[in-house]
């Protein structure tokens, strides 16, 4: 991946890298600011051993120190002294407890040590500490004296007392926040990664082009309101929706280009994905158009193209397959767009066997020789086989997608499907993708859907 696929990952995925970022540094502040504040007092020790005018002695000495000293910060972490000191200042802690308090710490390339404890209150982390390093300088003594001696060749002397901490040692707001917001980030762009490599939904056209060699004749911005009014016909008319649809229109007009009288079934993988408001708009801006416009609800499933009129699906379609009206007396025409709608009927128990049958290749043939353009709107291409059985029938499919919806198997699950019954798709619409991704799309695709550019009105 090159620099710009992780910052368009950043983009695309920026709500998940912030909120990744603020629940790390969240927890971190709660962390920070809800644990106790430790301190740390501090006292150093000096290791060394008479000294006399022989330079070899004194480097001897010097040597001998430097020895010792490794072992007196072991006795510091050591049982011996941490009983001691309990004893001294008459602790209500375990010598254990104690011993996981103290630290020791041997300078180096110096026979200097120093120790170190830490505790909830800085008043006695100093008195432990003093503590220690007066109970190091008593073990030393006592173990380094010879039997019959008074003196002990090497002593350990209290060069810095123990101090009094001013402020925590444990934890530090700054640095831990800091380190939060670090982690945060990084956790949050490692998510954005992830999820990124595991979305396999379809959201550009390159997405496209991997599963068919079909192109991407439009895409169609989400519009929170196509829900409430789903029709373009009730729209201003320079809503980037209808804007959106219009180009659509003109794309389909290099379709099969000798060829006459049209017939196009648009369909979907799965439901969802805006196939049944795509037929019906795309029929709209066609019949606006002035062309000779029908559309033919062949859902017999889940019929829903005519409720978008206000219109009655209970006539229709499975009525003229069974002779009962003609495809003429069967018709209803939207006054407000002159679109001619034939409805899907009266629900069938066998859609697919009414679909494939010849009443219905002559019901199309007849509607092809009236109309300059039929739009079917067909049931999901994965689910049933309704869709593939007229897409053979007709001059192609128009496959809509949904943006972020659909995956990459399911479209090429769909177009293999259409392959199975020698349909090539004439084409493929991306259905509700954000207005801020459109320009992705290239020239032509993404201009003007997410834009206004309707005439000026003087004020």
């Amino acid at each position: 991946m090159e620099l710009r696929d992780y910052l368009r990952i950043l983009r695309r995925r920026w709500l998940l890298v912030t909120a990744s970022t603020l629940v790390v540094l969240s927890a971190t502040a709660a962390y920070t600011f809800v644990v106790t504040p430790q301190y740390t007092s501090t006292a150093r020790l000096f290791v060394s051993t008479p000294q006399n005018s022989d330079s070899n002695d004194v480097y001897q000495g010097g040597l001998f120190s430097a020895q010792r000293v490794t072992s007196y910060a072991d006795f510091v972490t050591g049982r011996e002294l941490a009983t001691s000191v309990v004893k001294s200042l008459d602790l209500d802690l375990s010598p254990s407890e104690l011993t996981a308090k103290v630290s020791a710490e041997v300078v180096p390339d110096t026979v200097n040590l120093n120790i170190s404890v830490t505790d909830p209150s800085a008043a006695r982390a100093q008195a432990l500490t003093q503590a220690y390093a007066e109970g190091l300088v008593d073990l030393v003594r006592e173990l380094e004296t010879p039997p019959g001696t008074r003196d002990a060749p090497i002593k350990v002397t209290i060069v810095d007392s123990a101090s009094l901490p001013t402020a925590p040692s444990y934890p530090k707001p700054v640095r831990n926040l800091a380190l939060g917001l670090v982690l945060g980030v990084i956790a949050g762009l490692g998510l954005a990664l992830l999820r990124e490599l595991l979305d396999n939904t379809v959201k550009s056209p390159t997405d496209v082009a991997i599963a068919t060699e079909s192109p991407l004749l439009g895409t169609i911005a989400f519009d929170s309101g196509a829900r409430s009014k789903p029709l373009i016909s009730s729209l201003d008319s320079h809503a980037p929706r209808i804007e959106a649809f219009r180009v659509l229109r003109t794309n389909m007009q290099f379709v099969e280009v000798d060829q006459q009288n049209k017939v196009f079934v648009v369909t979907s993988a799965v439901p969802a994905e805006g196939k049944t408001s795509t037929s019906v708009n795309l029929a709209l801006t066609m019949a606006q158009a002035g062309n000779r416009t029908l559309l033919l609800e062949a859902d017999l499933r889940r019929p829903k193209a005519t409720a978008m009129f206000g219109m009655d699906h209970a006539i229709g379609v499975t009525t003229v397959l069974l002779g009962r009206l003609t495809s003429g007396d069967a018709i209803q025409h939207d006054e407000v767009s002159g679109l001619d709608v034939l409805a899907s009927g009266a629900v069938p128990p066998n859609p697919s066997e009414l679909l494939q049958s010849n009443a219905m290749k002559e019901l199309i043939a007849e509607l092809r020789s009236v109309y300059d353009v039929v739009i079917v709107d067909a049931p999901p291409l994965l689910p049933v086989t309704d869709a593939a059985l007229l897409a053979a029938q007709s001059d192609g499919a128009l496959v809509v997608v949904r943006y972020g919806k659909t995956t990459k198997d399911q479209l090429a699950q769909a177009i293999k499907r259409l392959d199975q019954v020698d349909v090539r798709p004439v084409g493929v619409v991306m259905n509700m993708v954000p207005s801020k991704r459109l320009s992705g799309y290239g020239y032509g695709y993404g201009y003007g859907y997410g834009y206004s550019y309707a005439p000026e009105t003087n004020e």
